[in-house]
This record gives structure tokens, C-alpha cells and sequence, in this order.
């Protein structure tokens, strides 16, 4: 059973002015698609390949011998879980339940909004930043590489992916913009809110 690339969830053009059809065309269409290739090479005719993409995840976490296909399968998660993480006229704030928790564990919206930032633009070097479920409680992470918050775990509810490729066609190396108009344009909060439900 070979891993397969998923749809995007919206036309490539969703998501202009703030992320371009040209980074997702890179993005999408050579990174995450990469990731998809080198993981079914990877894993053709071992059991690992009969493996949910989950499963292949917290399998191969830490295991020296098998660091290729944890760092390609985290990525197509990664990813997958990236592009649900925006939408076509996102941003605005969260309601309900998650809306109610968020200022329950962090003081405030905005004061999430502040240190999801922070965590964000301060990730040195390639990364992402993420919104998780913790024993019950919120809590914004930061993970190295394709490292993701699923082998500590915790419940992804959104990321941000901060690679210089998610950003640098279209700011450069202006990460903090990047990670402003994600905030205020680009975020899904209605898949978020489904992940809390979930999750709770």
C-alpha cells in the first residue's frame, strides 16, 4: 500500500495575496511531494509499509537506523496537517469551546496570539510552531526539523510551518510578517475547533 500525496484543500490560488500559487507550487507540488516519493521508497516491502502514516511516525521516532523515513513521513504529516491549518479568508478568532480555552490557559486571544508568534519567528533554523492539547491544557510548541508534537503525545491543533521555503517567495527573510498574516489572514480556526472537539 503506497503512501499517497493528498489534495490540497483549496485551489492553489486560495490563499493569495498572503501565500502566492507559486510557494504552494513549490511547496506542494515538489516539497510535500518529495516527502510522499522518498517515504514509499523508503518503505516499499517492509511492514512499515501497511502502516498508517501515523503509525510510521511513532515507530520510527528515535530510532537511528530508521531516521530517513521518520524524517520523510513526519513531513508528509506535517504538511497535511499545515495546509487544513489555513484556509481561503482565515484569521479572525476563534469561538465556542476552544475560543473559551484559549483564554482560560492563556490569559487572553491576544496574549496567544503574542507568544504563538514569538514561538514561531524564534524557532532557529528550520521548524514548526504548533498549537496542542496537553494533558487538558493548551500549550504552544516549537519542533526541529520534521520533529512533530504527535511522538510527545500531545494533540496538534494547528501549525505553522516555518521553513524558509513555506515564506521566502513571498517575504523573504521577513519570517515575523510571515507569521503576523498567518495570525491575522491565513488561520483555520474552524479545524482547530474540530481537533479540540475531538481531542475533549
Amino acid at each position: 500500500m503506497a503512501f499517497e500525496l493528498p489534495s490540497l484543500p483549496y485551489a492553489k490560488e486560495a490563499l493569495e495575496p498572503y501565500i502566492s500559487a507559486q510557494t504552494l507550487e513549490f511547496h506542494y507540488g515538489k516539497h510535500h511531494a518529495g516527502y510522499v516519493t522518498n517515504l514509499n521508497n523508503l518503505t516499499k516491502d517492509t511492514e512499515l509499509s501497511e502502516k498508517s502514516l501515523e503509525e510510521v511516525v511513532k515507530s520510527t521516532y528515535s530510532d537511528p537506523a530508521k531516521v530517513g523515513i521518520f524524517n520523510n513521513a513526519a513531513q508528509v504529516w506535517n504538511h497535511t496537517f499545515y495546509w487544513n491549518s489555513m484556509k481561503e479568508k482565515g484569521g479572525g478568532a476563534p469561538t465556542g469551546a476552544l475560543a473559551a480555552k484559549i483564554d482560560a490557559d492563556f490569559g487572553s486571544f491576544e496574549k496567544f496570539k503574542e507568544t504563538f508568534k514569538a514561538t514561531g519567528v524564534g524557532q532557529f533554523g528550520s521548524g514548526w510552531a504548533w498549537l496542542v492539547l496537553d494533558h487538558g491544557t493548551l500549550k504552544i510548541t516549537k519542533t526541529l526539523n520534521a520533529e512533530n508534537p504527535v511522538v510527545h503525545g500531545q494533540t496538534p491543533l494547528l501549525t505553522m510551518d516555518v521553513w524558509e521555503h513555506a515564506y521566502y517567495l513571498d517575504y523573504q527573510n521577513r519570517r515575523p510578517d510571515y507569521a503576523q498574516t498567518y495570525l491575522d489572514s491565513l488561520v483555520n480556526w474552524d479545524f482547530a475547533a474540530q481537533n479540540f472537539a475531538a481531542a475533549v
